[in-house]
């Protein structure tokens, strides 16, 4: 089961927060801090989530930078799957693969991915701020 969104941003800015641990609390709805990785994840990257106050262990199962698609482990458990598609030049889609049995949490993926929008563009303004002061 997937719960997508075309958002108004280029895949790359969306990849960017998908795949930045610093963005996680920002957008994913049950996550409120991430530690024991640093920047970006890539396949291997293993840390925690604080999930209702409990701190789970997770493990970067996938992450493909040039697919633009990442998979995780929360708990040992399979859970969402990351993908980001070009849609042109200026929007995307943005989804995640959500397991059959997690159904109920397709919610939490539709909040979540009205946040990964926001800041997805929120980095493109940033960009061109910092693009016209240079």
């Amino acid at each position: 089961m997937a719960v997508s969104r075309r958002i108004s941003a280029p895949a790359d800015a969306a990849w960017d927060v998908l795949v930045s641990v610093a963005d996680w609390p920002d957008w994913g709805p049950s996550v409120s801090a991430v530690r024991g990785v640093d920047g970006r994840i890539e396949a291997g990257s293993r840390g925690e989530v604080r999930v209702a106050g409990v701190w789970v262990p997770f493990s970067i199962e996938t992450c493909d930078d040039e697919s633009r698609r990442w998979t995780w482990r929360v708990a040992g458990i399979p859970a969402t799957g990351h993908r980001v598609e070009s849609v042109g030049a200026d929007r995307c889609e943005v989804a995640f693969e959500v397991p059959v049995l997690a159904g109920p949490y397709a919610a939490v993926c539709a909040l979540a991915l009205r946040r990964i929008e926001r800041l997805a563009k929120r980095r493109l303004t940033d960009e061109a701020s910092r693009g016209r002061s240079e």
